[in-house]
């Protein structure tokens, strides 16, 4: 949901919050909380019909529950792929309410990071589709990223809540690792109806496109354009890390050599091996 504000009855919804997310890990507001401030602010919240269960049961089940008008999701990006890839095809709109670390999806969306101001999006705001990608069966709203970067991601995850000077020195330590001993990923990739083999360090698709521009790193340009763009770096050094970095510190990266782009439609790809994922 987005800004919109628009007089009529209280929307019905049901809170499903990711108690694992960013936000609710590092004392955030707590379930009770949340739907305390849900009801000040004039909504009507259903009780979540499986608390107990997985998160994916739980968006399931709320789903499912007659008469209501939204989900209420609170979490994460990751939080957030994992409800749209249960609500997709449903007449159910996701509710967002951005409680994870980076909050990507709510700012391409201009939802409000603040709770107050996600809340007030959530009781008077409008119902919009956006895009949204899938890969082996499952849903993404962001990007899908293979190699390097979701390496990176997991160990991320693995230290969650818990990142401190040693963790970033061993992030560090295994990046230069990756960098000069790993092999590269193969693929091979469909595009335009044509077939070509690819040999990478880091592969990312994204739902529309990103911005170029001082400070949008990672800020879309878009997200109901209904287009895909494919970033792809073959090889990766130490200097050509630090010349994408700059690349993206100063909003001009689109045309540095190191990196090549596609926009599609549709694309298809095929890896020969399994290879590290990680998809938002």
């Amino acid at each position: 949901m987005t800004k919109h504000s628009d007089e009529g009855p209280a929307r019905r919804v049901v809170l499903v919050a990711n108690v694992a997310a960013g936000a609710l890990v590092d004392g955030g507001p707590t379930p009770e909380v949340l739907r305390e401030r849900l009801e000040a602010a004039g909504l009507a919240v259903v009780a979540e019909p499986r608390p107990d269960a997985s998160l994916a049961e739980r968006l399931e089940a709320a789903s499912t529950l007659p008469g209501i008008d939204a989900v209420a999701v609170a979490g994460g990006d990751g939080t957030l792929a994992c409800a749209a890839h249960i609500l997709a095809g449903r007449a159910i709109p996701l509710g967002i309410l951005p409680l994870g670390t980076m909050n990507l999806l709510a700012k391409d969306l201009r939802v409000p990071l603040d709770l107050d101001g996600a809340i007030a999006v959530l009781a008077t705001g409008r119902v919009r589709p956006i895009d949204a990608g899938e890969v082996n069966g499952h849903l993404f709203l962001i990007n899908s990223v293979l190699g390097m970067p979701a390496r990176m991601a997991r160990h991320r995850e693995a230290t969650r809540g818990r990142m401190g000077l040693l963790d970033l020195l061993r992030m560090g330590t295994s990046l230069l690792r990756h960098l000069g001993r790993t092999p590269r990923e193969r693929a091979v990739l469909i595009l335009g109806g044509r077939p070509r083999e690819i040999r990478f360090r880091t592969l990312a698709i994204v739902c529309g496109d990103y911005r170029e521009g001082l400070g949008q790193v990672l800020s879309r340009a878009g997200v109901d354009g209904g287009h895909l763009t494919l970033y792809l770096v073959e090889t990766l050094s130490v200097a050509r890390l630090v010349r994408l970095g700059l690349g993206f510190a100063v909003g001009e990266w689109r045309r540095l050599p190191d990196l090549e782009r596609h926009e599609a439609g549709a694309l298809t790809l095929d890896a020969r091996r399994r290879v590290p994922a990680g998809d938002e």
